[in-house]
């Protein structure tokens, strides 16, 4: 059997300050998550609550065990992590 990586969605529409948030990135115990800056201006602090200034990624979703506790804590429900069924070699 060889293992597949799970699919985990982040709808952008609803999640706008993970970096205000974070609280999938707190809850997740192997770390999948991370946010980056999707706004940069030379020499000015990004506002961490202005909408769509950060995103959020699953950058290790290959280490995603399916425990479902970021779609259970995330107070805007933008997380949906689909598991599939491992494949035969």
């Amino acid at each position: 059997m060889i293992p597949v990586n799970p699919v985990i969605t982040i709808d952008r529409e609803r999640c706008t300050t993970p970096f205000d948030c974070k609280r999938c990135l707190r809850v997740c115990p192997p770390a999948v998550f991370a946010v980056h800056a999707a706004k940069i201006v030379r020499g000015v602090e990004t506002d961490r609550t202005e909408p769509g200034a950060y995103l959020l990624a699953a950058v290790y979703r290959d280490k995603c065990t399916g425990c479902m506790k970021c779609v259970e804590v995330c107070p805007v429900g933008a997380l949906t992590v689909a598991m599939p069924q491992e494949v035969r070699a």
